[in-house]
């Protein structure tokens, strides 16, 4: 089907900024766009393959190899010299489900044991070479493939290696991804691989968005008259790209330009040295796009808007973004304590972005604050009867981990032991479908015994495919951690309030780190309400989490009986991911029934699904009743006080959770 054109796309200037820098220079490392849910992101990056220039490529090469400076350890290879031939520059897919072998290659592991050939079909790493890797969903990309990403990123090689037999491509590819920040948030080391990141937004422009409909339904209708109308524009600027191309080399990066970058980016806190380089080959591409040779304050300044953003972030709480007076500031500083001035005409902020007029997407870096409705209830301390304004959260500390006892088989994460696709041997079995991890000590002696009868004559094992067999292998797993927080009158004091929602805090950044889902259930007044549905977006989360009110009555049965209800969805939906349910609770119940008589019932529900539960006892005062304790043993769980979710606790109540589910079990 004929994409839908790039000049097509309405607003986004931003996006189409980022990308079309990309398409002239390569070696700005590629856009992550980040936004919400139908705002064409994945349109305007399958559009972008039409305007970039053919590539030349060796004739029957596999590997796309540049017949000017052919890859001497291509496997197609070695290449003789020649004229080569002509193709369009491909945009590779990168499925988030794609196993190993689809992304990296195969080898035919019985040729290889057998007749010791190298049979190797290539993957989407050598697909993607000299061209654009989109990874749509980039965030929910399994950790597995994530590494294998960074290494090739990193290397501009793919290596491919199974039991001694190995195989080496070149894999240099221009590197998109997209999401939606509600989903999750990218490993920091995968983040850092982007060159250049994009907040898209919908426009609220009543104008702009009857455009957008109006070119998608006739688009719809006739894709090819529509790509037709659009044809002018595509070529237009597809020849302002070869143009911009040709002109990189002569661009003059001088010392004021350098001094700004360096200086802004100190000012910035980023770490490592690869955003003062990224910043640098963007102003370049930049003035290089506006047909210039001299890099300007203004280029200097745009470039910063999109390569500094993701790279400021020192926790998964803090909003991305870039304080523009910030910025204006450090350019105008530094420019200032250059003596040449010659980089800077128009002063560090006057030239403002090159970019087409931004639309109100453009403006999209940070957070807006709250507005009034449902954003803005938390705020008013009258909102509800008994109801108290939120409560700032304590300062996160540093946890140790929870894990739930048992091994599991859930989606790869860092927390508790699973059987995985990576991880230590822990033994060998028969393949079920596709081998995929070789064990060959074993497939050894499964064909040792068969030698003679199958007439073996040279030194090559004769291998079948009986013989083959799979290695097991333990790693970890990412769970469900679901936070039962109660938010009602007796949880209301500001200090305790606070020390919770520190505590809480401090949980979610662990399982950020341990690529966990998390969800979040509260319970006051007559019921209870599920404030964060199960999410990878522990940020999400922590948001929600500041702005929870407090007040009223405690309905703990509805608290329970609503995180019975939370597990049961979702493990009809992710019946592999096992789950940790902390409960925190005074334990006192002024509404609602006799929490304890629903106990028995939530430890049986919990035993069935594979659930280990903590419950965090926020009792204070000089008479303590020990609610919290009760109900954590009818969970078959175990209390913590709040002052125990310390670091140095933390170990021995992971002792205690362990050591209660092998008892209960």
């Amino acid at each position: 089907m004929t994409p839908f054109p790039f000049t097509a796309v309405v607003g986004q200037d931003d996006l189409r900024l980022a990308l079309l820098l990309n398409a002239v220079s390569p070696a700005v490392g590629g856009v992550l766009v980040r936004g919400e849910k139908g705002t064409a992101k994945s349109t305007a990056v399958r559009a972008l393959s039409a305007l970039l220039p053919e590539v030349a490529v060796v004739p029957g090469c596999r590997f796309s190899c540049d017949p000017g400076a052919a890859d001497p350890g291509c496997p197609d290879g070695p290449h003789e010299a020649g004229p080569g031939t002509e193709r369009a520059a491909r945009m590779v897919e990168l499925p988030v489900g794609a196993a190993e072998d689809r992304l990296v290659g195969a080898l035919d592991i019985e040729r290889a044991l057998a007749e010791g050939v190298k049979a190797f079909e290539p993957g989407l790493l050598a697909d993607a070479h000299r061209g654009i890797l989109y990874v749509d969903e980039v965030n929910l990309l399994h950790d597995h493939l994530v590494d294998l990403l960074l290494d090739a990123a990193a290397m501009g090689a793919s290596y491919v290696e199974r039991e001694g037999v190995s195989v080496r491509h070149a894999s240099k590819f221009l590197l998109v991804g997209t999401m939606n920040p509600e989903e999750g948030e990218l490993r920091p080391q995968l983040l850092d691989r982007f060159g250049l990141t994009v907040e898209v937004a919908a426009s609220r422009e009543p104008d702009q968005r009857v455009e957008v409909v109006r070119r998608r339904l006739a688009y719809d209708d006739d894709p090819d008259g529509f790509a037709a109308r659009w044809a002018g524009e595509e070529a237009a600027v597809r020849r302002r790209v070869v143009a911009a191309r040709e002109l990189l080399p002569q661009v003059r990066l001088g010392d004021a330009a350098l001094r700004q970058i360096a200086a802004t980016c100190a000012a910035f806190e980023v770490d490592g040295m690869r955003a003062d380089i990224v910043m640098a080959r963007t102003a370049t591409a930049l003035a290089a796009w506006a047909g210039r040779t001299d890099v300007l304050a203004e280029d200097v300044r745009q470039a910063a808007l999109l390569a500094l953003p993701h790279r400021r972030r020192r926790n998964p709480f803090d909003a991305p973004g870039l304080d523009e007076d910030k910025l204006d500031e450090t350019l105008e500083r530094s420019a200032g304590q250059d003596g040449e001035g010659d980089d800077d005409p128009d002063g560090p902020g006057g030239g403002g972005r090159p970019a087409p007029e931004s639309g109100p997407e453009g403006g999209g870096d940070g957070a807006a604050p709250p507005e009034a409705g449902e954003g803005g209830e938390p705020q008013q301390a009258g909102a509800g009867a008994g109801e108290r304004s939120p409560v700032g959260a304590a300062e996160p500390f540093r946890t140790r981990v929870l894990s739930v006892p048992g091994i599991g088989e859930g989606a790869a994460g860092r927390r508790s032991r699973a059987r995985t696709e990576h991880g230590r041997t822990t033994g060998a079995r028969r393949p079920r479908g596709a081998l995929t991890k070789l064990h060959l000590a074993a497939t050894v002696r499964a064909a040792a015994p068969h030698q003679r009868a199958r007439g073996r004559s040279g030194p090559g094992l004769v291998i079948r495919r009986d013989d083959l067999r799979q290695a097991d292998r333990e790693g970890r797993e990412g769970n469900l951690v679901l936070f039962v927080v109660d938010a009602s009158g007796s949880m209301a004091a500001r200090q305790r309030m606070g020390a919770v929602k520190g505590a809480v805090l401090s949980l979610l950044l662990d399982a950020y780190q341990r690529r966990d889902k998390v969800g979040l259930v509260t319970f006051r007044g007559s019921g209870a309400d599920v404030a964060l549905p199960p999410t990878s977006s522990v940020d999400a989360a922590a948001a929600r989490l500041e702005s929870l009110p407090t007040g009223g009555r405690t309905p703990l049965a509805a608290g329970l009986l609503k995180a019975h209800e939370v597990l049961r969805v979702e493990r009809l939906r992710d019946p592999a991911r096992r789950a940790l349910v902390v409960v925190v609770t005074d334990g006192r119940a002024t509404g609602g029934p006799e929490p304890v008589a629903l106990a028995g019932r939530a430890a049986r529900l919990f035993a069935a699904g594979k659930v280990a539960s903590v419950v965090v006892d926020c009792e204070s005062g000089p008479v303590r009743l020990g609610l919290a304790g009760q109900l954590a043993g009818e969970l078959a769980g175990t209390a913590v006080t709040l002052d125990e979710l310390r670091a140095d606790s933390i170990a021995g109540l992971v002792r205690d959770v362990q050591g209660t589910s092998r008892r209960a079990a």
